[in-house]
């Protein structure tokens, strides 16, 4: 009975000393490559590196005083004048709303007149949900508090109150020229 141990025995020894030998083969040539890249890695380093570039020179800059402290800031509007001249124009903020106010002139259209010219003309104005609006001097249209000074059988003219920037308004011309098609 103790010959089948033996045996199974010197094969487990046979297959180690085996395992043992190729690890050793493995580990030789593991040796080997790295001679081969210690000297790769010696050859670039021996190399010689591109130049560096010099520092830049630092600019000199000349000195500013600011000796303008007790002037007024020139970012915050003047004491003289706050630009809401209260002889100027302004927007009567009472007057009911008029359907046209609600859209930009730009949105709206002129499509013809009515009357025979003159005074008594009428301007025929579509807005953007395809409504059309009749309008006569005094009228108001456009989201700038344009009033209508006139109506032309090419054109409607108007003047708009834009603010100033500064708490004024001012007045600016506008027209809606008749569509051509």
């Amino acid at each position: 009975m103790n010959t089948p141990a033996i045996s199974l025995m010197d094969t487990r020894a046979s297959l180690r000393l085996a395992a043992l030998v190729l690890v050793a083969l493995f580990l030789g040539a593991c040796t080997r490559g790295m001679a081969d890249l210690e000297q790769k890695v010696a050859e670039v380093k021996s190399r010689k590196g591109p130049p560096i570039e010099p520092i830049p020179v630092m600019k000199t800059f000349e000195t500013f005083e600011y000796t303008a402290q007790s002037l007024r800031d020139p970012f915050s509007p003047s004491l003289d004048d706050e630009g809401a001249n209260p002889q100027g124009p302004r927007p009567d903020m009472n007057r009911p709303r008029e359907p046209l106010e609600l859209y930009p002139l730009d949105s709206l259209d002129m499509v013809g007149t009515l009357g025979l010219g003159g005074k008594d003309t009428t301007g025929l104005i579509k807005d953007p949900d395809g409504v059309i609006h009749r309008l006569r001097p005094n009228n108001y249209m456009g989201q700038n508090y344009g009033r209508v000074t006139a109506v032309f059988e090419d054109r409607i003219e108007l003047v708009e109150l834009v603010p100033n920037g500064v708490g004024g308004w001012i007045e600016r011309p506008a027209s809606i020229a008749l569509e051509s098609k």
